[in-house]
């Protein structure tokens, strides 16, 4: 079976540890663009060996993930316009995407959502709830354990968009289509855990990081992997999504 072909969207600043976490994590061959830089696939329609429009009408790509970043959505950053836009048009076109912290906002963003800055800041381990009835969380218990590290929320879901995972710090899934946006980093490691929430000292203080440090434990990294089953998920759908399109320009 061959493996699907991503596009990653780098937003991370630390983008060479970002990459890492999901090319570790992905079962797919990832193309890496860099985000803050404005690099971004520079077309959607391609040709097929005969020389003629292919029937794909997204991209050359199966699918695009979106990273998490430092930066906020609603920031005065010249590259994150484009990146908006961009994803907007992917998703017009019915490029499955998987958006991942930062990601999940923009594709909120880009969808017609809303996105603004929380009262609190959620970091840690913590516990979401789906809701069980979604493909990206087959395999994965009602209640799971993730990775969290977010001052910023969706607070409006794109029209037309379904909830699907929640805690009491608000949206931590939801699905339109083939786009699913999810606020926690299913992506992470310990070490990298231990790194982001090392950096927060100047913005949530030293007691509440070293309280977050005493918790990122092997025990529970380890009730976290459960979480990275929704990446074989996105990859499986985005194998069906490839092969459909496939049989249909066949049977054409």
């Amino acid at each position: 079976m061959t493996r699907p072909r991503l596009a990653l969207l780098n937003a991370a600043h630390d983008g060479e540890n970002t990459a890492r976490n999901f090319r570790r994590e992905l079962d797919a061959d990832l193309v890496e663009f860099d985000a803050n830089a404005q690099q971004l696939p520079d077309h959607f329609d391609f040709d097929n060996d005969e020389g003629t429009s292919s029937s794909r009408t997204a991209s050359p790509f199966d699918g695009v993930v979106i990273t998490g970043s430092r930066s906020s959505v609603y920031w005065d950053e010249e590259w994150i316009p484009p990146l908006i836009e961009w994803t907007a048009e992917a998703a017009e076109r019915g490029l499955p995407i998987l958006g991942v912290c930062y990601g999940h906002q923009v594709l909120a963003e880009a969808l017609g959502g809303r996105v603004g800055g929380m009262d609190d800041f959620e970091i840690g381990y913590n516990e979401v709830t789906h809701r069980g009835d979604d493909e990206l969380f087959d395999g994965i218990d009602r209640e799971f354990t993730v990775f969290t590290t977010h001052g910023d929320t969706v607070v409006e879901l794109p029209p037309g968009a379904e909830l699907i995972a929640e805690n009491e710090f608000g949206v931590h899934a939801f699905r339109k289509g083939s786009c699913w946006g999810v606020q926690f980093h299913p992506e992470y490691d310990i070490e990298t855990a231990e790194t982001v929430s090392e950096g927060k000292r100047d913005r949530i203080g030293d007691d509440r990081v070293d309280e977050v440090l005493s918790g990122i434990t092997p025990e529970r990294y380890e009730a976290a992997c459960e979480a990275k089953t929704l990446f074989d998920n996105f990859t499986a759908h985005c194998r069906r999504v490839r092969d459909a399109e496939s049989s249909a320009g066949v049977e054409a």
